[in-house]
């Protein structure tokens, strides 16, 4: 019986596994761009409007922009505050087919009272050469910005900024974290209006854009999604995702079945997705992260449903750093396989997915805190 039990389990899960991996095996091949400091912050976008993606860097002192071709350096901003770079949010909000760009420095986490001290954000202006450096205009702040995205609404473009504090808040207690929209004027040297999206969140971390005018907002608490509604703001708290987390995103197994996939808890361990009905179906897919700090969801594979895309920054229990990417076998998420996409030479602190080479294959690009190295891995899985 045991034996007949052994093949059954056999031939219905592991062979078929088996199988499937060999027909979804990624393949990708790397480019060393450059070795940076800690490498904060990416983004992608067309800086020198023609048309092809370049990547932009948040690094320790130096704002920097790679050319789509030859990857030649440019330096947008440098040594803008006293302390370290941390952010940077990159659009075409007047749709002239360049970027414009906005940044978040003078990292300073443990204090979260004084606005000199902590946090800043400035817009930057192009010049008309963008392989010059550009102009900062010095905009309001809270203390220990973080992260910051373009967010699209009726009304125009929005720059969301998200501290990690509230004003005055110690170890995660204390006031909410103010999540502000940032209303850029007619000329951008006047001064830019502020609406408050939210506070009740104590510690956040990262967030996702979702569709243009949805924010997923990874906290302490819990995941919130904010979205532009009626020419407002409106939260909801997403009462199945009761977590703390430290990044979230959205990902679709087909076009009507979303899923939302976290790393638990804030610079944790675990990668967690939910999915099913209000995302009521909570499983942990894997809990060797260590300080898990970058994630995407993408269908780099042409499978018709997107993968994740998870890095980390310190070693596991492996005593590994690296990213992963985690496939799911079939559109209802059933069953997930996962792939090294890099194995112990990318301590993780963020990265992206863009079809850089523009060959309608999803490309990935990672910054290294560790490992100081900027690095794109060039998808060749369909070629």
């Amino acid at each position: 019986m045991l034996v007949a039990r052994y093949y059954f389990f056999l031939f219905c899960w592991i062979i078929p596994q088996l199988a499937i991996s060999q027909l979804i095996q990624p393949e990708f091949t790397t480019q060393v761009l450059d070795t940076i400091d800690i490498g904060y912050g990416l983004t992608i976008g067309d800086v020198d409007g023609d048309e092809q993606p370049d990547i932009l860097l948040a690094d320790k002192n130096e704002f920097v922009w790679y050319q789509n071709g030859d990857w030649q350096r440019f330096t947008i901003a440098e040594n803008l505050t006293e302390r370290d770079n941390v952010c940077l949010a990159a659009a075409d909000i007047d749709q002239d087919g360049k970027v414009e760009l906005a940044v978040g420095a003078q990292w300073n986490p443990g204090e979260t009272s004084d606005t000199a001290a902590s946090g800043s954000v400035h817009y930057l202006v192009r010049p008309s050469d963008p392989t010059q450096q550009w102009k900062p205009i010095q905009l309001h702040h809270e203390p220990t910005v973080h992260r910051m995205h373009w967010v699209a609404t009726g009304e125009g473009s929005r720059l969301v900024v998200l501290p990690l504090h509230g004003r005055g808040n110690k170890g995660g207690k204390g006031k909410g974290v103010q999540i502000l929209a940032y209303h850029p004027p007619q000329n951008l040297d006047q001064h830019w209006e502020t609406s408050l999206l939210d506070s009740t969140l104590h510690l956040t971390h990262n967030f996702d854009v979702v569709d243009g005018s949805t924010m997923l907002i990874a906290g302490k608490e819990r995941v919130m999604q904010i979205s532009y509604q009626n020419k407002g703001w409106q939260t909801d708290p997403l009462l199945q995702l009761t977590q703390g987390a430290g990044e979230v995103r959205q990902g679709l197994l087909t076009e009507n079945s979303p899923f939302l996939v976290t790393v638990e808890p804030m610079h944790g361990n675990q990668l967690v997705l939910y999915q099913g009905r209000n995302y009521g179906e909570r499983s942990v897919l894997y809990d060797d992260l260590k300080q898990g700090h970058a994630l995407a969801c993408a269908d780099l594979l042409g499978l018709g449903r997107d993968q994740i895309i998870v890095g980390w920054r310190e070693p596991n229990k492996q005593g590994k750093v690296g990213i992963k990417i985690f496939v799911p076998v079939d559109e209802e998420g059933n069953g997930w396989m996962h792939f090294w996409i890099d194995e112990d030479d990318m301590a993780c602190e963020d990265l992206k997915v863009a079809d850089l080479d523009q060959d309608g294959d999803l490309d990935i690009i990672a910054a290294g805190r560790a490992t100081k190295n900027l690095k794109v891995y060039w998808n060749e899985t369909n070629d």
